[in-house]
């Protein structure tokens, strides 16, 4: 089984920084995709931004320009570098790893917080 721990959120103000990661442990696939899904109050999760073990990445449109997804593969880590950071941006960030294949299956990590005030 895989476990994931997030840190990195917190509150900031429009226009600041926030910088995410996401460490994996336990029987990791050499062959995934991780990413960071976020949910605002009241919405759906969404994904945010997530990467091949390859280094391919896929941004949603609201965060392009400004979010950077990267990871490193010794460490089973998974980075969002998140810049000019907006009030919509608020939400509870989630890592993911995800497995495809004949069996496909996903792990969430629990979520951290990120507060954009205006």
């Amino acid at each position: 089984q895989v476990q994931l721990v997030e840190s990195g959120g917190g509150l900031v103000q429009a226009g600041g920084s926030l910088r995410l990661s996401c460490a994996a442990s336990g029987s990791i696939f050499s062959s995934n995709v991780m990413g960071w899904y976020r949910q605002a109050p009241g919405k759906q999760r969404e994904l945010v931004a997530d990467i091949t073990s390859g280094g391919s990445t896929n941004y949603v449109d609201s965060v392009k320009g400004r979010f950077t997804i990267s990871r490193d593969n010794a460490k089973n880590e998974v980075y969002l570098q998140m810049n000019s950071l907006k009030p919509e941006d608020t939400a509870v960030y989630y890592c993911q790893y995800y497995v495809a294949g004949y069996a496909p299956y996903a792990i969430w990590g629990q979520g951290t917080q990120v507060t954009v005030s205006s």
